[in-house]
């Protein structure tokens, strides 16, 4: 059988319906149901998405022709609804051509309105309507659109002026006038005579008279919109796939611009910027669709509430609205009516808040479009819980309502959007931690602690940070990095704080010496103001206001509807009491991994850690930790009593020993005066740490093999921690986990030591203290060897971060040098550090998970690396069995609503 290419509709009769959109694309498929339920809908055909594919594997003329006669055979079908004909020129049929890909892609691509005129088409609508304003408006708006879409005389540069945008101001000069509407049937007679010599000059060929020759450049045109370059963009940042393509959707024309009873607009069923549940939306008299839109002509409310809001902002006095703004429930209240109760049926019939177009011909409303509204994260969330109140859905549709990655933006503080307005972009790198950030220029973490310390908000900016930044990043607004991806230490550690970064922006160059950075061809200094849009990626020059965001009640009500649903359990990754008691304010259970080596960078603290690492034997080193042992005491302390009752995962040190030594000349002479012995003593120590791949070196469970008395050291500091809380009356539950575990004897020695310090502090302490020793699962050889190694550890987490670097055998610190090229190839799709490697990384996993509890059955699963934040990576985490997943404290609930998901989709 012959495939179906094109579905009709009409009348209240429809081919297609709502559950069709992979196939006929939002727009088709929403405009066959609406038939169907009986909304007043101008008819029409959609031409499926299927089609194209075609049109991109098999070209233009083949689908052409493949199209020929399903199209004509359409086209009579409106005719004879409409009861006129196609290029006729008594009686003219005109349409629009529009896209309609499955996924709401607003603005993206190409629309054309009032096809089928030509010179003499156009004097027959005059003579038939009575109205030869209408007649002439609607063809100079043609020729414009069809010139601008189809013959490609669109502006590619923003530099550059439209052509027929030129001439219409041309004209209204002349004529004196400031709008559109103030022409009359001459001027825009000469505007349709001066577009086309505009045409003919550019194109080398006449303006197409033809009907059918104009309809196959449009319906060309709408496919070949889907690969522009904003259609590109807007897939690539909402993750639609290519292959999804566009339907087209041909209709017949409905006209708002034939005099003051007619009217178009756009209206929505709730407010899709709060979520409140009222109706508003913008109208404008004797006007066409793309008019609201275009932002040409001040839009009027539709609602006398809204319109009266409208004005109060304006400043606009009620006489003044009433007389020159009226609301369309004041202006053409019987229309009005209708419109509000059609928006009803809408909402009621789809389950969620709509998005309309619609058009009034000479008192007729006409709906053009619905579709599932776009809405902020604040409105997702309140528009889902009250539609749960009001018995509009259940529970498991109101959590699936929910995009887990949009509650980012309840929890960070955002850009005012009336400041990004006028706010100059300039450079984009990779939002690595979401939130508005504004502050001015430091370049040294210490002059950022100085200058916050002064009062002032600064932002970092460096090539790429290091654990000794730490300090710096603590107290900065926002971080800016020339380099790394979105799991380099910037990224992580920013996330961890909720704190605003963008990384890897390769076009800022930073000179530290002079103290300047310089971003495409744009010198700034140190002190200068930068505003850092992290849910973007965009880096703004100067100040742009931001504010707070705020958490509503939905949001909590949201939470616990979670709860109920979900089987995983949400930790966090948490390294001070203050990121602790932030994720359990969102809801974190426990902490599924607290990174003890960000603990030394406080400047005591990193001196004595500085003299244990820079020591020649066990006696100096077992000297400086015993300086160090009270502060990771008090460190540990405070984490465990904001997690009170909550299991606490620490891991013993993980980095190399060379991030924590001084490599500036300041720093060494500091440390030389500080243990008694030579710069020059101090320069060949750390020279003699240096390795040529650090993350393979000297790090984890190894550095606690060769020096065990860190181990011992952390040991105590953990254990007595737990000690003196216990005493208190806390109820501390500490897990001790061993990292970078490759080989069973690994574990076993440092189990060794841990077991053995633990005895001598309980009796030294006459009190005993439950914990469990685990170990991170992050090198492929402890996935492959996990039934051997879960015979001693009570416990896995994964450190995924690790664990896909060394599956790849990807530097996650170096992949931004490659990684655009790879996704822009689709070698990659997304990145394997920001979206789980189901397939590799995943199955080492669900091995590890699988061979470690054939041995230890009750064996407690995790994943700790930036995955557990993931939507995607934690509904993994639910199908192979973990038992938690853990994240920084600002994605806490957004882990929280996967997990709930992963457990209604099961």
């Amino acid at each position: 059988m012959e495939k179906k290419r094109v579905y009709t509709f009409g009348n209240g009769q429809a081919e297609g319906k709502a559950d069709m959109r992979n196939l006929l694309g939002g727009k088709g498929a929403n405009l066959a149901e609406m038939n169907l339920i009986g909304v007043p809908v101008p008819p029409g055909f959609t031409i499926t998405t299927e089609v194209c594919n075609e049109y991109f594997e098999k070209g233009k003329e083949a689908v052409v022709a493949l199209l020929k006669e399903d199209v004509e055979k359409s086209v009579a079908g409106i005719e004879s609804l409409m009861k006129s004909k196609f290029g006729d020129v008594e009686n003219p049929l005109l349409v629009s051509v529009r896209s309609g890909a499955r996924a709401s892609m607003p603005g993206m691509m190409d629309t054309i309105l009032n096809l089928g005129l030509n010179d003499e088409v156009v004097e027959g609508l005059a003579r038939k309507t009575g109205n030869p304003r209408f007649a002439w408006d609607s063809y100079r708006r043609f020729v414009q659109m069809y010139g601008d879409v189809v013959l490609g005389m669109k502006p590619t540069n923003k530099d550059d002026i439209d052509p027929f945008e030129a001439i219409i101001e041309d004209v209204k000069k002349a004529k004196g006038v400031r709008l559109d509407n103030e022409l009359d049937v001459d001027d825009l007679k000469e505007l349709v005579v001066r577009f086309k010599a505009a045409v003919k000059a550019q194109t080398g060929s006449d303006f197409p008279n033809n009907a059918y020759e104009q309809l196959w450049g449009a319906i060309c045109a709408v496919f070949d919109s889907w690969m522009n370059e904003r259609a590109i963009l807007y897939r690539k940042m909402e993750g639609i796939p290519v292959e999804w393509g566009t339907a087209v959707n041909v209709q017949a024309m409905v006209f708002g611009n034939m005099g003051d009873t007619s009217a178009t607009g756009v209206c929505f069923s709730r407010d899709a910027g709060t979520g409140e549940d009222l109706f508003n939306g913008e109208y404008l008299i004797n006007a066409q669709g793309e008019d609201v839109v275009a932002g040409i002509r001040t839009p009027q409310q539709i609602t006398k509430t809204g319109s009266q809001r409208w004005a109060a902002l304006q400043g606009i006095s009620e006489a003044d609205r009433l007389a020159n703004y009226p609301s369309m429930e004041e202006a053409m209240p019987e229309i009005y009516k209708e419109l509000d109760a059609l928006q009803t049926k809408l909402e009621n019939h789809y389950h969620d808040m709509q998005d309309m177009e619609f058009t009034v011909q000479e008192g007729k409303l006409w709906f053009l479009q619905t579709r599932n509204g776009k809405r902020t994260g604040a409105a997702m969330v309140r528009i889902a819980m009250e539609m749960l109140e009001q018995g509009m859905i259940d529970e498991k549709t109101a959590i699936m309502r929910c995009e887990p990655n949009k509650l980012d933006e309840l929890l960070h503080p955002v850009f005012d959007k009336e400041a990004l307005r006028s706010a100059k972009v300039l450079t984009r790198g990779l939002p690595a931690s979401p939130g508005a950030a504004c502050g001015q220029i430091v370049f040294f973490a210490e002059d950022a602690a100085k200058w916050r310390a002064d009062g002032r908000r600064v932002v970092l900016v460096r090539i790429e940070t290091s654990p000794e930044d730490l300090a710096g990043m603590t107290v900065a607004e926002g971080i800016l990095t020339a380099r790394g991806g979105m799991t380099s230490h910037a990224a992580v550690v920013a996330r961890g704080m909720g704190k605003c970064c963008v990384s890897g922006a390769g076009a800022i160059n930073v000179d530290y010496k002079a103290r300047t950075v310089e971003i495409d061809g744009v010198l700034l200094k140190e002190g200068d103001f930068l505003s850092l849009n992290g849910s973007t990626g965009e880096v703004y020059q100067g100040e742009v206001v931001t504010k707070a965001a705020e958490l509503s009640g939905d949001f909590a009500k949201l939470m616990s509807l979670c709860d109920k649903y979900t089987r995983l359990k949400v930790r966090t990754n948490a390294d001070t009491p203050h990121d602790a008691q932030v994720a359990r304010n969102f809801g974190a259970v426990g902490i599924g991994l607290c990174r003890t080596e960000h603990m030394f960078f406080d400047n005591q603290k990193i001196i004595a850690m500085r003299e244990m690492i820079l020591a020649t034997d066990e006696e100096g080193r077992k000297k400086a930790l015993n300086k160090l042992l009270p502060y990771q005491k008090a460190d540990f302390k405070g984490i465990f009593k904001a997690m009170d009752g909550c299991p606490v995962n620490v891991r013993l040190l993980d980095p190399p020993l060379h991030e924590f030594v001084p490599h500036d000349l300041k720093g060494q002479e500091e440390m030389a005066q500080a243990m008694g012995v030579t710069v020059e003593y101090i320069r060949q120590r750390v020279e003699s740490l240096c390795e040529h791949n650090p993350m393979l070196g000297h790090r984890g469970c190894r550095l606690g093999n060769t020096y065990p008395e860190i181990t011992a050291m952390q040991t105590r500091a953990i254990l007595g921690a737990a000690i003196e809380l216990k005493k208190e009356g806390y109820d501390p539950h500490p897990e001790i986990m061993v990292p970078l575990t490759g080989i069973l004897y690994e574990f076993e020695a440092q189990e060794k030591v841990i077991r053995a310090t633990a005895a001598e502090l309980f009796k030294e302490e006459g009190i005993e203290i439950p914990f469990k020793v685990g170990t991170m699962i992050e090198i492929p050889r402890a996935a492959l060897t996990a039934n051997r190694i879960a015979s001693r550890a009570e416990y896995f987490s994964f450190g995924t971060n690790d664990l896909t670097q060394m599956t790849f055998g990807y530097s996650r610190d170096d992949i931004a040098s490659f990684l655009p090229v790879y996704l822009e190839k689709k070698i990659l799709k997304v990145d394997p550090f920001q979206v789980l490697d189901q397939n590799g990384v995943g199955q080492l996993i669900e091995m590890a998970v699988e061979k470690g509890r054939s041995v230890r059955p009750e064996l407690k699963c995790g994943i700790c690396g930036e995955h557990g934040g993931e939507p995607s990576s934690v509904k993994f985490c639910h199908k192979v069995g973990l038992n938690y997943v853990s994240c920084s404290p600002f994605r806490v609930p957004i882990a929280r609503l996967a997990a709930a998901q992963a457990a209604i989709e099961e």
